[in-house]
């Protein structure tokens, strides 16, 4: 009775969460299924072809809109996982109860859990001050705004990866460099960096998505000339969308999960690189 019973609440489980998938992804599917739409609006199902494909690669503004996306998302990422890979070995290696480490980590975890509503209002005006009372003109360039507010939502995730990567390292690998006189300069080049490697490569890829998907901030800080994808697909919306929407999507979707797809197997494969350089050190 007791087994009968079990096995009934997992099977009720088992249908909800498959629920649960259908939910979040069917309606990912219907877009992908209707990118091959030859009509000339979304939901209006014409026939099966490649028409919207070819339509939006002949389109100069949604060529403009996804080229300014990909280069801000490629630049912030560089950028994030520059300072990110900073701030992660600074954590890593603070001392315990180290003040400006709880501090710094406390700041990082308040960009990651502010909406980005008040992101976007907060940065708009600093920007606007920077640009036009500060005299700094680069900042008014609209490809320097989205790299900048992009960067500071990357910046923590970037930090907190490779934190974690460098946390999970074993330190006697730096400490047996340091007993044969190593410089602080060669342990980090030859030895953290290394180790760190998987963080910072899955740090730059999340990065990377994470600006490909912007929308809310993007649109508070975006001009004119300098329209990334998703804020483009939001400024449709008031005229209807179009098969070229969901065709140019299907391919960032596919971007976007080929970019999850390789973090998870350099996370995976982290454990090898940490036997590798050990065996260097030992001359295995």
């Amino acid at each position: 009775m007791r087994r009968s019973r079990r096995d009934g609440i997992d099977l009720g489980l088992a249908v909800f969460g498959v629920l649960v998938f259908v939910f979040l992804f069917l309606p990912i599917l219907v877009i992908v299924v209707y990118s091959f739409n030859t009509g000339r609006l979304l939901g209006a199902w014409d026939s099966f072809g490649f028409a919207a494909y070819s339509r939006a690669w002949n389109n100069p503004v949604i060529g403009d809109a996804v080229r300014t996306s990909l280069v801000t998302g490629v630049l912030a990422s560089l950028v994030s996982t520059v300072l990110g890979t900073i701030g992660g070995v600074a954590l890593a290696r603070a001392r315990t109860g180290a003040r400006w480490a709880g501090v710094l980590t406390a700041l990082l975890a308040v960009t990651l859990i502010t909406p980005e509503v008040i992101d976007g209002i907060s940065i708009l005006p600093w920007l606007v001050t920077l640009g036009t009372d500060g005299g700094l003109s680069i900042v008014n360039n609209g490809m320097v705004r989205l790299i900048i507010v992009h960067t500071s939502l990357a910046l923590a995730v970037v930090t907190f990866i490779v934190r974690a990567r460098l946390r999970g390292m074993d330190e006697q690998i730096e400490e047996a460099a340091a007993d044969l006189y190593a410089t602080p300069w060669n342990r980090f080049r030859q030895i953290t960096l290394p180790l760190a490697w998987p963080g910072i490569f899955a740090g730059a890829l999340m990065a990377f998505t994470l600006s490909l998907d912007n929308t809310i901030v993007a649109s508070f800080v975006q001009v004119p000339g300098y329209t990334p994808w998703p804020v483009y697909v939001f400024g449709t919306l008031k005229v209807g969308l179009r098969p070229e929407i969901a065709a140019v999507s299907s391919v960032l979707l596919l971007l976007t999960l080929a970019a999850l797809a390789v973090v998870w197997a350099v996370l995976r494969r982290s454990g090898d690189d940490n036997t590798s350089v050990a065996a260097t050190l030992t001359g295995g």
